[in-house]
C-alpha cells in the first residue's frame, strides 16, 4: 500500500458566506487556509476563487493571482485549480484561470449532471448577501455541463498543451465509464487520479455499498493505471474518508465538501479537518504522503513549470 494522499478543498463554490464564518473568502483568507492545511498534512490543495467583497464564486484570473503565488512561495503543496468553477459560469469562464496558471493539476468533472444544492438554502438563517439564497434555490433547475467535447477540449488544451494532469471527478458510476471512453480515445494517459464523490444530490448516494461498487468498477476499468481517492459531502465526509483509507485509497476533505468537524460541530478551519483525518489514518498505521511524494505518485510536472 502506498502512502495516503490527503487533498484539501478549501473554499469551493457550493457553500456561501452566511453558512460559516470559517469559509475562506478573500485571497488572503484562501492563501492562509491553504498554507495551514498543508502544514496540517495536506499534499494537494484544490482551489476556487471568490469575489472578495461578496463571497460569490468568480472565475477572474486576477483574483486567482492574488493567492496562487502566495501559496506557492509559502509551502510545497500541489496546487489543483478547478475547471468546474461555479454554477453560473460558462466553459470559457471556467477555463480562464487554469489556462493562465498552467498548474500541475486541475479538477475535471467527468460528465454532465443535475447538481442540486438547494437543500442548503432550507435552514433558516440571516443571509449576508442578496445573491446567496437565489444561487442555491436555482440549482433545482441547473444542469452542470461537461460534454465529451468539453472534456476532450480541456484535456487537449490543459493536459497536452501545458502538461497539467487531472483529478477526474466521478459523481456516479457512469462517470467512470466516461473516463474509460476518454482513455480509449487517447485523451489522457496514466496514472489516472480518480476522485469518486458521494452524497451530492444528482450523483451517487453516500452508501457504503456504493463506495465499494465504485471501487470495484474502477478496478475493472483501470486496473493498475489509476490512483483512487474519495470525498463525501457533509456529514459523510469523515466516515467515507476513513473507509477509503482502510480500503487502500486516498482522501479529500475541506470546507468545500463539509462545514463540520463532527456531528453538530462546525469546523473552525480547513486545517482542523485535515488534522482530524490525518490522525485517523495514522491511528490505522497508514503513512501520509508529502507533496513531493504525491508528485511522484501522480507523475506531476513540478511546481517550477507552472504559470505563476
Amino acid at each position: 500500500m502506498s502512502k495516503v494522499i490527503i487533498s484539501c478543498a478549501v473554499t469551493g463554490a457550493i457553500h456561501t458566506p452566511s453558512m460559516s464564518d470559517a469559509l475562506p473568502i478573500t485571497p488572503e483568507e484562501i492563501a492562509r487556509a491553504s498554507i495551514e492545511a498543508t502544514e496540517a498534512g495536506a499534499a494537494i490543495i484544490h482551489l476556487h476563487a471568490r469575489n472578495p467583497q461578496t463571497g460569490e464564486p468568480t472565475p477572474d484570473p486576477a483574483v486567482f493571482m492574488q493567492f496562487l503565488p502566495v501559496i506557492k512561495q509559502s509551502c510545497d503543496a500541489v496546487i489543483n485549480i478547478t475547471t468546474g468553477g461555479g454554477l453560473k459560469m460558462t466553459l470559457a469562464d471556467r477555463l480562464e484561470a487554469p489556462m493562465m496558471a498552467k498548474p500541475e493539476m486541475c479538477s475535471l468533472n467527468m460528465g454532465s449532471m443535475n447538481f442540486n444544492i438547494s437543500g442548503a438554502a432550507e435552514k433558516p438563517r440571516e443571509w449576508k448577501h442578496a445573491w446567496e439564497k437565489p444561487y442555491l434555490d436555482g440549482t433545482v433547475d441547473h444542469i452542470f455541463r461537461n460534454t465529451f467535447k468539453d472534456i476532450e477540449g480541456i484535456t487537449q488544451e490543459l493536459g497536452k498543451g501545458h502538461g497539467t494532469r487531472f483529478e477526474f471527478e466521478c459523481y456516479d458510476v457512469g462517470h467512470l465509464y466516461n473516463l474509460a471512453y476518454c482513455i480509449d480515445k487517447g485523451f489522457v494517459e496514466p496514472p489516472f487520479f480518480v476522485q469518486t464523490i458521494f452524497g451530492i444530490t444528482g450523483g451517487i448516494g453516500a452508501d457504503i455499498r456504493n463506495l465499494m461498487f465504485m471501487r470495484e468498477t474502477a478496478d475493472k476499468l483501470f486496473g493498475k493505471d489509476y490512483v483512487w481517492s474519495v470525498l463525501a459531502a457533509g456529514r459523510n465526509q469523515m466516515n467515507f474518508c476513513t473507509m477509503a483509507g482502510i480500503m487502500g485509497g486516498n482522501v479529500r476533505v475541506g470546507l468545500e465538501d463539509s462545514l463540520y468537524i463532527a456531528k453538530g460541530r462546525m469546523a473552525t478551519s480547513n486545517a482542523q479537518q485535515v488534522a482530524k483525518i490525518r490522525r485517523i489514518l495514522e491511528d490505522l498505521s497508514l503513512d501520509i504522503a508529502t507533496p513531493a511524494e504525491a508528485r511522484e505518485i501522480l507523475k506531476l510536472k513540478g511546481g517550477d513549470r507552472v504559470g505563476f
